[in-house]
This record gives C-alpha cells, sequence and structure tokens, in this order.
C-alpha cells in the first residue's frame, strides 16, 4: 500500500512520514509545495501546490492513501482542500484520511468553519474518508513559554477553561494507527489528551520547573489579541488566536473521552513533559 502525505515538510508531516518509516511502511510518497525541502526525509519527494490545482492530480498517481494534513492558511483552505479532494478523486486515490479539529461539527472556534465545509466536501466525494479531529497541540500554548519567561506572567483569554490538549507527536501516532490498519477505515476520531488543565496550570507547571513565580494573567478577549498584536502577530492572526482562547470557555478545546490514548494504545504525552522539553 502506498501513502502519501500532504505537508509533509511540516511539524506534523515530518513526525507522521518518520513514524510510518518506524512501524516498518515502506511505500511513503512525501507531498510538499518544496520538495526539496524534504529530502532529508528519506523518502521520495512529490511537488504539491495546493495552490496549482492542475498540477495535483499527477502527483497523487499510484496512491492508495492520501494522509490529508489541512492546509495552514486560515481562510483559504476550503478552496485548497476543494482542489485537493478533485485532484484525489480524478486520481483514483481509494482512501483519504484527514486531519480536521475536535467536534468540528459543533465547535466555537472560528476555524472549524473550514473544517466542516471540507467535511461536508469529502463526504459528497464518493471516496472513503477517515477523519481524525484533533483537539489543541499542547505546543500550541507552550510556544508562549519564551514571553512567559521574559516578561514573567503567560496572558491569555482562557479564563478557567478546560483544556484537553495533547502532543503533535500522539497526534502523529493517530494518524499512524488508521494509516496502517484497514479496521480504522471510514471511522471518525474526536482526539484529544487524557488530562485536562486550565492555563493557571500551565503557569503553576512552568513555575515549578523554573523556580520562578510566573502567574497566569487573564484579560479580555480584545485586550489578549493587541498584547499579541504588540509581540508581532499580525492582527487578523492576533484576533484569531485570542479568540480561540474564548471558544476553550465555551469548552471548544476539552474532551474526556481519551479516544486518542485508546487508538494509539498509550496515554498522551503530560503537560509536564512538553513544558519540559520546550525549556530544554
Amino acid at each position: 500500500m502506498t501513502i502519501a502525505i500532504t505537508g509533509a515538510t511540516g511539524q506534523l508531516g515530518r513526525l507522521i512520514i518518520e513514524k510510518l518509516k518506524a512501524a516498518g511502511q515502506a511505500d511513503v510518497i512525501a507531498l510538499a509545495r518544496s520538495p526539496e525541502n524534504a529530502a532529508d526525509l528519506g523518502v521520495p519527494a512529490r511537488a504539491f501546490d495546493y495552490d496549482q490545482p492542475d498540477t495535483l492530480a499527477p502527483a497523487l498517481s499510484g496512491v492508495d492513501t492520501l494522509m490529508f494534513i489541512s492546509a495552514s492558511e486560515i481562510g483559504r483552505r476550503v478552496d485548497q482542500h476543494r482542489a485537493v479532494i478533485k485532484a484525489a478523486k480524478t486520481a483514483g486515490v481509494p482512501h483519504i484520511v484527514y486531519t480536521s479539529v475536535l467536534h468540528a461539527d459543533t465547535s466555537a472556534l472560528s476555524l472549524a468553519e473550514e473544517h466542516r465545509q471540507t467535511e461536508a466536501l469529502l463526504a459528497a466525494s464518493g471516496l472513503t474518508v477517515t477523519l481524525l479531529r484533533n483537539g489543541w497541540y499542547t505546543e500550541n500554548y507552550a510556544a508562549s513559554i519564551p514571553s512567559a519567561l521574559e516578561h514573567g506572567a503567560f496572558v491569555g483569554a482562557a479564563g478557567d477553561a478546560r483544556i484537553s490538549s495533547a502532543a503533535r507527536a500522539d497526534y502523529a501516532d493517530a494518524a499512524v494507527a488508521v494509516l496502517t490498519n484497514a479496521d480504522h477505515v471510514g471511522k471518525t476520531f474526536e482526539l484529544a489528551g487524557d488530562d485536562s488543565y486550565a492555563l493557571t496550570d500551565l503557569a503553576a507547571e512552568l513555575s515549578r520547573r523554573t523556580g520562578r513565580d510566573i502567574p497566569y494573567v487573564d484579560m479580555p478577549e480584545a485586550d489578549y489579541a493587541g498584547v499579541l498584536t504588540q509581540a508581532g502577530f499580525p492582527a487578523p492572526m492576533a484576533q484569531a488566536f485570542a479568540g480561540f482562547d474564548t471558544a476553550a470557555k465555551a469548552g471548544a478545546l476539552f474532551d474526556d473521552t481519551k479516544a486518542l490514548s485508546a487508538l494509539i494504545g498509550h496515554p498522551t504525552t503530560p503537560l509536564s513533559e512538553t513544558v519540559k522539553a520546550t525549556l530544554a
């Protein structure tokens, strides 16, 4: 079986390819906008640019399963995803595994709408589809640790919302599990970390590991967006990230089913381990 992975040079794509190789999967193809950047992955690479739809179907020749990692350009993804799905159908790819978002059908996250539309396109395609509705990556919050260390506080707008995140490697393990086991074909998985935490817990863990007092400072969404803008984020991105925290208050980042650990066969990575790795 030949498996192709979109976004192969991204953080998740690289992990999936590494883990597929470690699992003994021989026929793996890296799909990337700049395939030369995939040379270190040790697998064949093909050019795959979502914005050049006429080139996509030939790149999928001979592919049995497409690991479709959602595009990164928020606001443009529906058209890009439509092009990929059309190409997969043209190329005769029988099975797509798509990375959606946790509880995409009901999520309050602003980015969920593009996933809902993509899921609808997949459902209408006639292809066999497996949905990995990935929860939040712990690394999304860990990326703010350097700023918290610099300023002496971890800021956000999530209040006391519970966040069931998992490490990116856990979600890569989930992708490998469904890509290498036919029993999972056609299913939808709601994936999240085993344990939830509030941002006060993250700040407390950061304080414990550094020996410093680094509190969590909660603020209104608009104020937090302003902080992110001052830190160099483009205004639309700052507003989006602040909105994610607000959506967390509505439960968008929480799930206690432990479906992820059940799928991958081991506990998800604890928050403390990701904080430790980030500090290292």
